[in-house]
Formats: structure tokens, C-alpha cells, sequence
């Protein structure tokens, strides 16, 4: 069984300059990573002309379907019948998209299929993390 799942989705930038309106995005799950959701934003739809991608949790999308979640650098709330916001917020600035609810959840679902919510950490390896960790130390 595959322990990742990639999604292409189609976001639409808010006040985005006129070149490029909506950009292809892709949701990216590994099992490995059970908590963490990873959005990744191809290099022409970035002000520094590169591959941009933003991690945050499984349970912020979740959530933020419903209503408005997250008060860091990422924030999700729902924006009408179809579609949800996603803010990302840096230093340089912040994009604003919207992705259709639809794909948002079929996403969800297949990570759901992969790794159910709530037994994340058994995914986990702390052992194996724990030498790795001790490994790059020496």
C-alpha cells in the first residue's frame, strides 16, 4: 500500500495579478508525516519565481471546512456553498486562494482511508526518529 498521496487542485489567487488568476496546486499526505498536510505552489505563481510549499496539519483543513480555523500562518475558513479559503501568511506577505470544498474533501477522505483520524500516532517510529536524531548529533 502506498504510504503517500499527491492530489493536483486548482487554486484560484485572490487579487492576484492578471497573468495568472488560477494556478495549478498540489495537496501533498505522507503516512510518514501523519499529522501534516503539505500544499505545494509551482515557482510562476510565486513572487520569488520558485517552488513554494506550505505544511500544516491534517486537522486545520478538517476543521477549517466547517469555520474559520487558525490564527499562525495558515488559516482556513469555508467561503460560500463550494469553495474554502486558504491564507498563507510570510514575512513577504500573503496569498489569499480559494480551492473548491469538493477537492478539499476528497483529499481528506483518502488520507482518512490511509492513516484514520485520530490514530496518527501509530504511524509514528519515535525510535527510529529518536537515532536518526542521535545519528546527526555525532
Amino acid at each position: 500500500m502506498s504510504t503517500v498521496i499527491e492530489q493536483p487542485v486548482e487554486a484560484r489567487l485572490v487579487a492576484a495579478a492578471p497573468r495568472m488568476p488560477s494556478i495549478p496546486a498540489t495537496l501533498h499526505y505522507d503516512r510518514r508525516d501523519p499529522f501534516a498536510i503539505r500544499m505545494t505552489f509551482p515557482a510562476p505563481a510565486t513572487l520569488e519565481g520558485v517552488e513554494v510549499c506550505w505544511t500544516f496539519s491534517r486537522e486545520l483543513l478538517l476543521a477549517g471546512l466547517e469555520e474559520p480555523e487558525g490564527h499562525g500562518d495558515v488559516r482556513v475558513r469555508p467561503y460560500g456553498f463550494d469553495r474554502t479559503v486558504l491564507e498563507f501568511h510570510a514575512p513577504e506577505g500573503t496569498a489569499v486562494v480559494h480551492v473548491r470544498t469538493g477537492e478539499l474533501r476528497r483529499f481528506l477522505q483518502s488520507t482518512s482511508d490511509l492513516v484514520p483520524l485520530g490514530l496518527e500516532h501509530l504511524q509514528l517510529d519515535l525510535d527510529r526518529d529518536l537515532a536518526e536524531l542521535m545519528r546527526d548529533a555525532c
